[in-house]
């Protein structure tokens, strides 16, 4: 879905009031790597400071920090590199195992990810997917990205209000295409499960002669083992979907937890707080439960791509 927009998003956190963080306008500073790495690292240090009985106030002083500092690294606003860890441990009293993973991880959060060489940060939606190996993505206006054709996303992108360049839009479809390949990939999988409106496959985007490669795409898709699609017939009336597209992402030796994306007229936001997380899943499960079964939405898919 993230096809359709393209601006950095909010972030609703579980344990900081008030809940959201604006991208756009709070003193994050452009860090490298994946947010959600970031972020469980963050966790991690703080759930260490807890347990050695240090506030913020006392602990930030003796790693010669301010306890603002300390606290934007422990909610994942901050990178932080291996010498400040090291530190950080040896004020909190970790060794042992502990130590060669936590070392591990803040590696692996400061590695610049693969989308920095198409011009975008650690801010918004590829690096969360980059980061995730289950995707379920309910969508009643567009196609999702990972399963759209260039022609049809090219038809997308044109169709929004804040105009791109042509090299940005062959830099988003090259990103694109880019996700694509690990629903194929061995090495580095993503199951993907989609709920697409009937309405999505009816409605022209880029012409007759583009859904009907759209369609066959779809059709196409729905036999590899990673990718599970199910169409909600218009026969429903209303439903649960129509209220806005949303993305719950599952990230899998990662102990973070889910976190949903959902995007809106003037960005979007990521959503992590453990009763939102659970009302989108059982959404996108009620959604799945209304659904055609994956052979009906094949059966249904062909038949509208015989009237395109």
């Amino acid at each position: 879905m993230w096809a359709a927009h393209f601006r950095p998003p909010t972030w609703h956190t579980p344990d900081r009031s008030p809940s959201v963080v604006d991208w756009e306008r709070s003193d994050v500073a452009a860090g490298n790597g994946a947010i959600v790495r970031r972020l469980h690292l963050g966790r991690i240090l703080r759930e260490l400071r807890e347990h050695a009985g240090l506030s913020l106030e006392v602990a930030a002083p003796a790693l010669d920090w301010s306890s603002s500092k300390l606290s934007r690294i422990e909610n994942g606003r901050q990178g932080v590199d291996v010498h400040g860890v090291r530190t950080m441990m040896d004020i909190y009293g970790v060794g042992g195992p502990q130590w060669d993973e936590l070392l591990d991880l803040t590696r692996s959060a400061s590695t610049k990810g693969w989308w920095r060489a198409f011009g975008l940060d650690d801010k918004g939606y590829v690096p969360l997917e980059a980061e995730a190996t289950l995707v379920r993505d309910a969508n009643p206006a567009f196609v999702p990205g990972l399963l759209q054709t260039d022609a049809y996303a090219m038809a997308v992108f044109g169709a929004v209000l804040d105009r791109r360049t042509r090299i940005e839009v062959d830099d988003l479809t090259a990103i694109r295409t880019r996700r694509q390949q690990r629903l194929t990939s061995a090495e580095d999988p993503l199951d993907l499960v989609a709920v697409v409106d009937e309405a999505v496959l009816r409605r022209p985007v880029g012409g007759p002669e583009v859904m009907r490669a759209q369609l066959a795409r779809l059709v196409e898709a729905s036999a590899w083992n990673r990718v599970t699609l199910q169409v909600l017939p218009l026969s429903l009336g209303a439903h649960p979907g129509l209220s806005a597209a949303f993305t719950v992402l599952t990230f899998g030796d990662i102990d973070f937890g889910d976190i949903v994306y959902v995007e809106h007229p003037v960005g979007a936001v990521h959503i992590s707080k453990k009763s939102e997380v659970a009302m989108a899943t059982l959404t996108f499960d009620r959604l799945r439960s209304l659904a055609l079964d994956p052979d009906e939405s094949v059966a249904l898919i062909q038949r509208v791509a015989a009237e395109t």
